[in-house]
């Protein structure tokens, strides 16, 4: 029951770096304002960056945090065959530490879907 509810809470982690294809019903249309462009069987937007913040007790979690940020603000903006993190091109992070311990990343990435 435990491999149960490990792999339950890591759903979410593998959709938005883009390992599960989600459903592609949802998407909302608005991506179609942009151009898009073809990279291998990726379609992306072209020059157009979303961003995602996060903080976090370390890098890791505060990385995890501003991608969490980037994939859901884009899921909700074109669907969630957009927000895939893994899928997005011209990646960049730039995390810091403040002088309490705490990390902040900032993430900017061209949405992509994997067709």
């Amino acid at each position: 029951m435990k491999k149960l509810s490990m792999l339950v809470s890591a759903v979410p982690m593998l959709l938005m770096l883009g390992f599960i294809a989600p459903a592609q019903a949802d998407e909302t249309g608005v991506a179609s304002i942009h151009a898009w462009y073809k990279v291998g069987r990726k379609t992306c937007l072209v020059d157009h960056f979303h961003d995602g913040s996060g903080n976090g007790p370390t890098r890791a979690k505060a990385q995890a945090a501003a991608i969490a940020a980037w994939a859901g603000f884009t899921a909700w903006e074109y669907g969630t065959s957009w927000g895939r993190y893994g899928l997005s091109e011209k990646k960049s992070m730039s995390c810091s530490g403040s002088g309490i311990g705490g990390w902040s990343c900032n993430t900017s990435a061209i949405p992509c879907r994997g067709y």
